[in-house]
């Protein structure tokens, strides 16, 4: 037997600890950090890959922190990593019956406002999840102009824009527990694209609220920012929030109303839409990805898009 054919043969017996037979088990194609199996109608296996066992220890903290604020996600149903089974960490979860989504999903507004209740320092149970900010992206500018990516009246220009949107966030605000990759491969729709499940929370981090928009195409965004408002001000948000969770959607309630709060929203999310853009653009080209924002010109080119296309209020205005 090749060493293959030993892996199979380790997702066989965690299969069977569960009461499901190797002719139940199929593997899903893809999965950067993790392998993934379908294990019978109930269950599904996850197997990370050599560098990416902290995502996985990360997810058993953040998944139950998410469920107890009512995010739809698998519950987990067993880890280990132990390496006795199989020879790297794994996760058995609930198995959601559901397809990625096409566009945006029905419920993904409230789904995102939900977890975003959950408040720095949030949970005793929540060590793992690293914090993640605002970055520099003056500095980035400066960088690119150095090495040619470009001209000094461009940087002179997009240091100037940077400067007029940091007068519009609030960079000392609540940082939230986010999902950090929201994007359509994460999400898991019914037949009525309505919203099934949010899954793999390996880049699960605290940051601003905002940074969770950031791989989503801005059309997207701007279609789901209201919603999102919507159920942050509702009581409905607050309803199932642990005793233990501390809560930035009651802070967001007070402002989320009125045109500043979506001034300011809106223009922290296309703060990481246009630092990550321009971060992008000395990578080197990565052929055959699924995701938008694989090709290194893509961001900036939707960017284009976007404020070409008459963006809704107030989109309009932060350029």
């Amino acid at each position: 037997m090749g060493e293959q054919d030993d892996f199979l043969g380790q997702v066989a017996t965690v299969a069977r600890r569960h009461g499901v037979g190797p002719g139940e088990v199929r593997e899903v194609p893809g999965g950067v950090a993790n392998r993934g199996f379908v294990l019978g109608e109930q269950l599904f296996l996850r197997v990370s890959r050599p560098g990416y066992e902290d995502d996985l220890r990360k997810e058993i903290h953040v998944v139950p922190a998410a469920r107890s604020v009512g995010v739809l996600t698998p519950a987990i149903v067993e880890y280990d990593a132990g390496r006795q089974l199989i020879d790297a960490p794994y996760v058995v979860m609930e198995q959601v019956h559901g397809t990625e989504p096409t566009e945006v999903p029905a419920g993904l507004a409230e789904q995102l406002a939900r977890l975003h209740q959950i408040e720095q320092p949030g949970p005793a149970a929540l060590p793992e999840v690293e914090e993640d900010g605002w970055g520099d992206p003056w500095r980035t500018i400066e960088d690119l102009a150095d090495r040619g990516f470009i001209d000094p009246g461009t940087a002179t220009w997009l240091s100037g824009w940077f400067t007029r949107l940091a007068e519009r966030v609030d960079a000392g605000g609540p940082k939230v527990l986010i999902h950090g990759d929201v994007a359509a491969h994460n999400l898991l729709a019914g037949p009525g694209n309505d919203l099934r499940a949010l899954i793999d929370w390996g880049d699960a981090a605290w940051a601003p609220p905002a940074m969770d928009f950031a791989k989503l195409p801005l059309t997207q965004v701007a279609a789901l920012l209201p919603a999102y408002q919507h159920h942050l001000r509702s009581p409905a948000a607050t309803r199932r929030t642990s005793p233990t969770v501390h809560t930035a959607a009651s802070a967001s309630a007070r402002t989320a109303g009125s045109s500043d709060s979506e001034h300011e929203l809106a223009a922290a999310i296309l703060w990481f839409h246009l630092s990550w853009a321009l971060a992008k653009l000395p990578a080197a080209p990565w052929p055959n990805q699924r995701h938008w924002t694989a090709p290194t010109t893509s961001r900036l080119l939707g960017l284009l898009q976007f404020f070409t296309t008459t963006p809704p209020a107030p989109w309009g205005d932060l350029v």
